[in-house]
């Protein structure tokens, strides 16, 4: 998760979003800085690196998704991130306490989300990561501080008063603002806290507190410390293979077997043979976009990625741009695209599925199913193939040397003793570097002059 985290946190530099954000930050200064990943020139508060690496994370929707339903990492780590390099240099913070802070931070939103049972499905009111991931980044940051328990609950209280934000900016350039708030108002409650702020400590247990986000929202107590089970062990994350919301993958995976019966010798069948294209999936008004026009809309439409992948046989993270998604090809195979929502297929990223069928004009219907895809928790993406995401992704900012170390820096986490380290890595090239890296660009090979 952390490795992942990182990766589309580097890919997300190179965002709009990410550059408005990064803008609006250098406003504020402080003594006590932390590094914006990718970015050695620019050093901001903890606060304010937090909350723009947190919108690079989510600015594609590459980042992790859970269930009940969120995006578990990109306010936690983040913040953990951050805190590492504006804490006093002793003691060191190790690995190991970056991992049981993580994972308290996560723990603390599945566990508020497992509360609800409005909260098992894709949401329709609030995006979970600005609600469950604000207390998370509360958690997190009350953990490494070394909070005591009652200013724990402080944290927590105040967090709740920063949760909240709407779906209705789904699939817009603010949607990524809402993990960054969430990283933001994390360290903010903590340190908040620690001066002394007090809330409702009863916040948590309340319709009127934390129960004002989610229906059905019924509070128990906590496993015994003595038989407690971290919520990771019974519930892994799903990472994602293109930067796109998460139930748009069982429509890839179906479009896939699809196009395999419309391809002879390699060559796609003229879009004109194609009558229509039956799209059953679960009913997300959010993610039902027939004609998107930018690429966070394209993000979140069934239907434009079905086509892409009809298309062209592969989603990658040139397929939003702008160029692809309003290709004359493209356009035509969206006005073929009809929706159809069964009661079986639930809202839910545990149980959907997606059926597509593609009827051609001499009245032959071909159609495929997608219960799971490779990436799911039910088929997680091997080592492997996650290490070769993170390449992809972070070596667009850094170093091949670089990437190599962070992936070895990550993967044995529990033995490093500083996180300073990692926070060094993080950095990216000197400026030194960056020119050194551009004239190499420059320079012909002497195997191409002849």
């Amino acid at each position: 998760m952390i490795l992942d985290t990182l990766g589309v946190g580097f890919l997300g530099t190179s965002t709009e979003v990410f550059h408005k954000a990064t803008e609006y930050s250098k406003i504020y200064n402080s003594n006590t800085c932390s590094t914006v990943w990718g970015r050695p020139e620019l050093r901001l508060p903890s606060t304010y690196a937090a909350f723009v690496n947190g919108v690079a994370i989510h600015s594609m929707d590459f980042d992790d998704t859970w269930h009940p339903a969120t995006h578990p990492s990109g306010a936690v780590l983040p913040v953990l991130m951050a805190l590492s390099e504006a804490l006093p240099p002793s003691p060191k913070f190790s690995g190991l306490d970056l991992l049981l802070a993580f994972n308290v931070g996560i723990e603390v939103q599945g566990r508020l989300m497992n509360f609800s049972k409005e909260a098992n499905n894709i949401p329709k009111r609030f995006h979970p990561p600005s609600v469950v991931g604000t207390l998370g980044s509360a958690a997190a940051a009350s953990k490494i501080l070394g909070l005591s328990m009652t200013k724990c609950q402080e944290a927590l209280a105040i967090a709740v008063s920063h949760a909240g934000a709407p779906m209705a900016n789904a699939a817009t350039q603010t949607k990524p603002l809402h993990i960054g708030n969430a990283a933001r108002h994390g360290i903010e409650a903590a340190f908040l806290a620690m001066l002394g702020l007090q809330g409702n400590k009863q916040v948590l247990d309340m319709q009127a507190g934390f129960g004002a986000f989610y229906a059905n929202y019924s509070p128990k107590v906590l496993p015994n410390l003595n038989s407690y089970t971290w919520l990771l062990d019974q519930q892994d994350v799903a990472f994602k293979r293109f930067p796109a919301h998460l139930a748009t993958h069982w429509v890839a995976d179906a479009a896939a077997s699809v196009r395999k019966h419309l391809v002879t010798d390699g060559v796609l069948l003229p879009i004109d043979h194609i009558e229509r294209i039956v799209l059953r999936i679960p009913d997300v008004q959010y993610v039902n976009r027939p004609f998107p026009d930018s690429e966070h809309e394209a993000r979140h439409s069934f239907q434009y990625v079905a086509c892409a992948m009809l298309l062209d046989g592969n989603i990658t993270v040139p397929s939003f741009h702008k160029c692809q998604i309003s290709r004359p090809q493209v356009r035509e195979l969206l006005g073929k695209v009809e929706t159809e929502h069964p009661q079986d297929n639930l809202p839910n990223f545990n149980t959907l599925y997606c059926e597509i069928s593609v009827t051609l004009k001499d009245n032959i219907t071909f159609t495929e199913r997608s219960d799971t895809f490779y990436g799911h928790w039910r088929k997680p993406l091997s080592q492997k193939d996650l290490q070769e995401k993170f390449r992809a992704n972070a070596s667009k900012t850094l170093s091949c040397d670089t990437v190599e170390r962070i992936i070895e820096t990550v993967e044995n986490l529990e033995d490093l003793e500083d996180c300073s380290l990692l926070a060094t890595l993080l950095k990216g090239p000197s400026p030194l570097e960056m020119v050194s890296k551009s004239i190499q660009h420059l320079t012909v090979p002497a195997y191409n002059l002849s």
